[in-house]
């Protein structure tokens, strides 16, 4: 091809996009608020979210009162949201959402306003308060639209963000256990099984309290080791009750050998000094 033509295209180009961002300078410093909306949504349906939400933001609240209001107000949430500006999409979306709760947008704003918090949730490793509060939007959303096309979806995704949560407490609590601290751990991952019953860390939790437990017992004092075996032994029929298929079965079995055989000599020691 001929590089002239080449040349000439790639000019062309330039001169378009100057003459666009041109263009859009002199709507930002517009006074006429029905042009710059006009312009926005035009904007946005090209895909220029960028552009779109930088007008909107300036005319959005000068239309308040008019027949635009509710669409700019919903179109400037979604434009934030489709950037990753997901601080701003949450509030403008339940500013929405509250300020409209019958209009067309409504269910599709509140769905995006969980998600604008969803999308804050960070790993498990970090503060999970913006995953409870995404959680909490979650719900209320299933509360308010129960029969949803997007319900299936929200439960999927309540589903993840309970077992981050999960991850987490199960987390803290095996970190006792992998610090050998034998009390703390059996301790903590009892309150962990309370309180996650279903959780899928819940195999593997009963299992480390039952380990806890026979090593905190074995670290006792004497006059202390035999109700702290019987707490493992307790330990180990709830957890072969609840997995009796386990992967940990075999290792769950050890230890329940080694508690027999301490309880064994405890009661033998006892029998012959009595």
């Amino acid at each position: 091809m001929n590089k002239g033509f080449i040349h000439s295209i790639a000019l062309f180009c330039l001169l378009l996009l100057a003459t666009s961002c041109s263009n859009f300078q002199q709507l930002l410093k517009s006074n006429d608020v029905s042009k710059k909306y006009q312009a926005a949504l035009e904007y946005y349906e090209q895909e220029d979210y960028y552009r779109a939400s930088q007008l909107l933001d300036q005319v959005t609240d000068l239309l308040a009162g008019t027949e635009e209001a509710e669409k700019a107000q919903f179109y400037r949430a979604k434009a934030h949201y489709l950037q990753g500006n997901y601080i701003l999409s949450d509030a403008y979306f339940r500013n929405f959402y509250t300020t409209y709760p019958r209009s067309p947008f409504a269910e599709e704003a509140m769905y995006l306003q969980a998600q604008s918090l969803y999308e804050q949730s960070p790993s498990f490793e970090e503060d999970q308060t913006p995953t409870r509060t995404a959680i909490e939007a979650y719900e209320e959303f299933l509360v308010r639209y129960p029969n949803s096309e997007r319900a299936g979806q929200v439960n999927k995704t309540l589903e993840e963000l309970y077992t981050k949560l999960d991850k987490k407490d199960f987390n803290q609590a095996q970190l006792y256990y992998k610090l050998r601290k034998w009390r703390s751990a059996a301790v903590a991952l009892d309150i962990f099984l309370q309180e996650h019953a279903s959780s899928p860390y819940a195999e593997e939790a009963a299992f480390l309290r039952l380990d806890a437990q026979y090593r905190f017992a074995q670290e006792s004092v004497p006059n202390k080791q035999e109700e702290r075996y019987d707490q493992a032994l307790d330990y180990f029929q709830s957890f072969v009750d609840m997995y009796p298929d386990s992967g940990y079965k075999r290792d769950a079995e050890r230890v329940f050998d080694g508690v027999q055989a301490a309880l064994a000599e405890i009661r033998k020691s006892d029998n012959q000094n009595s």
